[in-house]
């Protein structure tokens, strides 16, 4: 298992770096308000927070430490 725990914090982390950095390049509420026509169109706008792990990241980390986990199990059985 200490093997494995190495490999899992790098992945965790190449995962954290690449949201973050996703996220800090996204454009910002306002910059998108200045790009939009002005034709009258009902749109609802959903507040997005700009940091934290995004959806498809935290999915692959949950799916990697549960991969780690069935290992470690089926090698203690």
């Amino acid at each position: 298992m200490r093997s494995q725990l190495g490999p899992l914090m790098v992945v965790g982390l190449i995962g954290l770096a690449a949201s973050q950095s996703e996220a800090a390049t996204r454009p910002g509420v306002d910059e998108a308000r200045e790009s939009a026509s002005a034709a009258p169109v009902a749109v609802q706008r959903v507040g997005v927070p700009a940091t934290g792990l995004r959806d498809e990241a935290a999915m692959v980390l949950v799916g990697t430490a549960l991969i780690g986990l069935a290992a470690a199990v089926r090698r203690a059985a």
